[in-house]
């Protein structure tokens, strides 16, 4: 199944986005990547999300780290949504053990972080 061009168009942003930030820029909330991306409402965190998680699709299929993972909600924990953790939990990046996903988050974002120098 294909995304529509206009998904597929985001997520390009998205990862172009994140790749060109400097460093302490990184991590940034889903509402800085819409306003950076100029994304206006309806649905600009769910639209966030969509490309985020393509995104991840893409990278677990190339084994690249998560670009994915230096986008945060801003609840203040430093830490993606729920959903970023069980799709990682799904494509075989994270353990199924919810107590480690920290962990494995810290260290998939330091990979990502390193992947962009």
């Amino acid at each position: 199944m294909t995304r529509p061009d206009s998904e597929t168009a985001l997520g390009l942003q998205v990862r172009k986005l994140l790749g060109t930030a400097p460093d302490d820029a990184l991590p940034m909330t889903y509402q800085q990547v819409a306003n950076a991306l100029g994304l206006m409402p309806p649905r600009t965190i769910q639209r966030v999300t969509q490309a985020l998680e393509q995104l991840m699709r893409e990278d677990a299929v190339a084994q690249r780290p998560f670009i994915s993972s230096l986008v945060i909600s801003r609840r203040g924990d430093d830490m993606p949504a729920a959903g970023f953790f069980e799709l990682a939990v799904q494509l075989g990046r994270f353990s199924e053990d919810a107590s480690r996903h920290e962990t494995d988050y810290r260290a998939e974002r330091q990979q990502a972080l390193e992947s962009l120098r």
